[in-house]
């Protein structure tokens, strides 16, 4: 299959590894930004194949993961309104808010829906004239133009029972502020194909220029790490600091300019809380002022309400206490590896999660729960 198997083809694999070896000399810590690169890593258990000079540390790339606890506990307050329809991406429904998760409300009565695409949400307000449809949207640039996308479609079709609780969030600046920190490691960069694929990768210059880090854009595909490892130690190696793109047959310097067009015009940059980590001044997307009408947060005034107290309320002596034992936010950070939580596989597993990483497909948790137990 083409840009499949090709990538996956065991010579092909090999040749990469060996040229890893016959260049790696020094001790290199680098990250992989992405989760799904994550989880390729621990699928294909690249580490453990690799030369024992090169260590992973996981970055933050997991929108499930990194969306703040408080954005949670507003779904699942607007989940329980009456002719209230939420709807949002089935990882979403598992996360823990402060009290319960929204798979909880659904199995009490709470109508919850699962979707695949935004404009499926359009499509649940057309048929449902009658409710207030809300679509919690999340995600990192790469979901950013069909969510902006569907308030586009809304306001053309003049849909005025469709509103968005935006948890938006974008790379650049949490990259920044995490190499920023005074015990950052992190000697070199592997970037987020899917995210380039929209951005392209013209706004990391500057990072690496700042913390003088070389970066590669690269995939997903065992292959596409290795290659985007191999390129990132050579720079390493040879003492060399820029952006080079391994991902070329989806990735451009610039981006996708429709899709950045898109973004543009429906949301602007603004601070956003990200779970384990803080607030990141300049990280996240909120709806413009063209668009406040499918602002979910304005439209049932949540500024105003106390979400917690009105939460507790139905959900009291319900309350998820894994903060004592859990490192969520250390495995966000890089901080530390999944498996070095004590909750790790006994408190905290995909059908118990104790945070959020062990619940998302791309969550780091997840794929160490998955794959490193096989091993």
């Amino acid at each position: 299959m083409k840009y499949l198997d090709e990538y996956r083809d065991s010579s092909n694999i090999k040749s990469i590894y060996l040229k890893i070896c016959e260049i790696t000399t020094k001790q290199w810590r680098i990250m992989e930004v992405c989760g799904g690169q994550t989880h390729s890593i621990m699928k294909y258990n690249l580490e453990n194949i690799l030369p024992d000079k090169i260590s992973f540390i996981h970055g933050p790339g997991c929108p499930v993961c990194v969306t703040p606890i408080e954005m949670i506990d507003k779904a699942i307050y607007l989940a329980g309104l009456e002719d209230v329809i939420l709807v949002s991406y089935g990882d979403m429904l598992r996360v823990p808010g402060t009290y319960t998760d929204l798979l909880t409300c659904k199995a009490n009565g709470a109508d919850i829906r699962m979707l695949y695409s935004p404009l499926q949400a359009i499509k649940i307000a057309v048929e449902n004239k009658d409710k207030k449809v809300i679509f919690f949207a999340v995600g990192f640039e790469t979901t950013a133009p069909a969510n902006a996308l569907s308030i586009i479609s809304a306001n053309k079709q003049k849909v005025n029972n469709y509103f968005m609780l935006c948890s938006q969030v974008t790379v650049p600046t949490a990259l920044e502020l995490l190499l920023s920190n005074r015990n950052n490691v992190i000697q070199g960069l592997l970037l987020p194909g899917h995210v380039c694929t929209v951005m392209g990768y013209e706004e990391y210059f500057p990072i690496v220029e700042k913390f003088n880090i070389p970066a590669v854009v690269t995939g997903f595909e065992p292959a596409d790490i290795l290659n985007g490892v191999y390129t990132l130690i050579k720079q390493l190696e040879d003492d060399e600091c820029t952006i080079k793109n391994e991902y070329k047959r989806l990735v451009r310097k610039e981006g996708n300019k429709q899709a950045k067009a898109i973004i543009n015009e429906v949301f602007d940059k603004c601070d956003q809380h990200w779970r384990g980590i803080g607030n990141i001044p300049g990280s996240g997307l909120r709806i413009r002022d063209e668009y406040l009408a499918y602002n979910a947060e304005i439209e049932f005034g949540l500024s105003k309400i106390n979400i917690i107290e009105e939460i507790s309320k139905i959900y009291k002596n319900k309350i998820i206490d894994g903060s004592s034992v859990c490192i969520a936010g250390e495995v966000l950070q890089g901080i530390a590896k999944p498996n070095k939580c004590p909750a790790f596989g006994i408190e905290c597993t995909p059908g118990h999660p104790l945070g959020a990483p062990m619940v998302s497909s791309e969550g780091a948790c997840a794929a160490y729960f998955r794959y490193a137990k096989e091993d």
